[in-house]
């Protein structure tokens, strides 16, 4: 049987081949998301009595870095995907279990996130959208700004207010199949880079059954603490890392290729002291992401507490050094590579798609926020509970 590592690698022919145009277009990236449903990868997190690969945080980090070398955009969308995956295997009721994760395993379903609205803006845990609860089931009304391959998606996932009238924090989480509901896109997406995410807007609405409601009801908080919020941070820095690694990869091998631009002088100090701290960004993230994904997978499997405050301040800061290292090292090596090398759109290799793509780092979920919550989290932690630190 195939490793998850051996699916993506296979894989990565078809990202790299429809990267350029999916970015230059602003296309989703249809052919690549085929490539990895054929692969199974759809799949990784799905137990294996469902018909999944069975795998672990491990496997999405690894996998994610292997996709984010071709495709940015390609491996983002999956990355989402296996977040909303793994809040369904840990979270879903079993009949909505049952029905879904061998859709899922099968590479039939591709999971889409609805968490954002005009009023509450990107504040995750708060819903203005209510719930009407009825004998036919659960009746979904819901506009969504920003919805990452939502014009494609097979299914949703979506914060909703618990009922009219409820707190904006009694959140509950809903899956709907696209079939189940009327959905509408609207406007059109042309940004700076993850160009291939093709994040528009929705307005859905529809009826589905009481058993669709994931975790229990206004409990969103928990669902979030234990698999979203987690999983998030850990699939966006390995994309990131996966994308930077591979511009300094590229990097190296023009400069020791007999082509390399006649400008750069490899026994120059500064272009040593230039690739060094790339390399340094880049093996910052890989060392905490690789710390931070062994501690959640062991509060995961000993049952430790994801809301824990030194958990909490670990998972935001793998979020903010992968977002702000990853761009800065991009943008060494743009620097590094000169006009002809780095900044032209047209290239052979796309360091300037790179740094566009990491730039929405540190907008996706805002550092600032984080930084904001975690100074506040220090104040708890007088201990100053360390990442790696023996227990």
């Amino acid at each position: 049987m195939l490793t998850p590592s051996q699916r993506a690698e296979r894989a990565l022919p078809v990202l790299r081949e429809n990267a350029r145009r999916v970015d230059g277009d602003a296309v989703f990236p249809a052919e690549s998301l085929a490539a990895l449903r054929e692969g199974g990868l759809m799949g990784l997190l799905v137990p294996v009595a469902d018909g999944g690969l069975g795998g672990g945080l491990g496997d999405l980090v690894d996998t994610a870095q292997l996709l984010a070398s071709a495709c940015t955009s390609t491996a983002m969308i999956w990355a989402m995907h296996c977040q909303q995956v793994d809040v369904v295997v840990r979270h879903g009721s079993p009949a909505l279990r049952a029905r879904l994760l061998p859709r899922i395993a099968a590479g039939e379903v591709y999971l889409a996130s609805i968490t954002s609205e005009k009023q509450t803006g990107g504040h995750l845990l708060t819903s203005a959208a209510p719930l009407q609860h009825n004998d036919n089931g659960v009746l979904v009304e819901r506009v969504a700004p920003i919805v990452t391959g939502g014009a494609v998606a097979d299914g949703f996932l979506m914060t909703m207010l618990d009922a009219p009238g409820a707190s904006p924090r009694e959140v509950t989480l809903v899956y709907a199949d696209r079939e189940q509901l009327d959905v509408r896109v609207s406007g059109d997406w042309n940004p700076l880079g993850m160009r291939g995410t093709h994040s528009v807007a929705l307005t859905l609405s529809g009826v589905v059954p009481e058993d669709q409601i994931v975790g229990a009801r206004g409990e969103f908080g928990e669902v979030a603490v234990s698999s979203m919020i987690p999983l998030a941070h850990l699939a966006w820095a390995a994309c990131w890392l996966g994308t930077a690694r591979q511009a300094l990869s590229d990097l190296v091998t023009v400069f020791r290729s007999p082509g390399r631009p006649r400008s750069v002088d490899l026994k120059s100090d500064l272009v040593a002291e230039r690739l060094a701290r790339v390399r340094m960004d880049v093996e910052v993230v890989s060392a905490y992401l690789r710390q931070t994904e062994q501690e959640i997978s062991r509060c995961r499997a000993g049952g430790g507490d994801l809301s824990a405050t030194p958990v909490q301040i670990h998972l935001n800061t793998l979020k903010v050094i992968a977002a702000e290292l990853t761009y800065r090292a991009a943008d060494q090596c743009v620097q590094l590579g000169g006009m002809a090398l780095g900044y032209l759109a047209d290239a052979p290799v796309p360091f300037e798609r790179h740094l566009r793509d990491l730039r929405s780092a540190s907008l996706n979920y805002a550092n600032d926020r984080l930084l904001t919550a975690s100074g506040t989290l220090c104040l708890l932690d007088k201990s100053v509970s360390l990442l790696g630190d023996r227990a």
